[in-house]
């Protein structure tokens, strides 16, 4: 049984920072990517960034630049520091885990709530 759980979520003024962290336990594959998605209010899920047991990266353009993920592979976390935070931001970000690679599934995180606003 493979658990996310993420913390970091909460208020912030536009152009603040926040950082999201996401550890995962259970039955970790090492060949899995980690990464993070976002769904506002009447809006479909996104991507917003993806990194790889090898750390390579990937963002949504909308995010590039002012996010940055980054995972521990040793302590099966994810984390993703967001600068230069805008209203259209706001929304409820998931942690992912796709093992995909490994045969297995993916993981979907309870999400955490990101507001901007002043």
């Amino acid at each position: 049984q493979v658990q996310l759980v993420e913390s970091g979520g909460g208020l912030v003024q536009p152009g603040g920072s926040l950082r999201l962290s996401c550890a995962a336990s259970g039955r970790i594959f090492s060949i899995s990517t980690m990464g993070w998605y976002r769904q506002a209010p009447g809006k479909q899920r996104e991507m917003v960034a993806g990194i790889t047991s090898g750390d390579i990266t990937e963002y949504a353009a909308s995010v590039k630049g002012r996010f940055t993920i980054s995972r521990d592979n040793a302590k099966n976390t994810v984390h993703l520091q967001m600068n230069s935070l805008q209203p259209e931001d706001t929304a409820v970000y998931y942690c992912v885990l796709d093992q995909r690679l490994a045969h297995d599934y993916i993981y979907w995180g309870q999400g955490t709530q990101v507001t901007v606003s002043s």
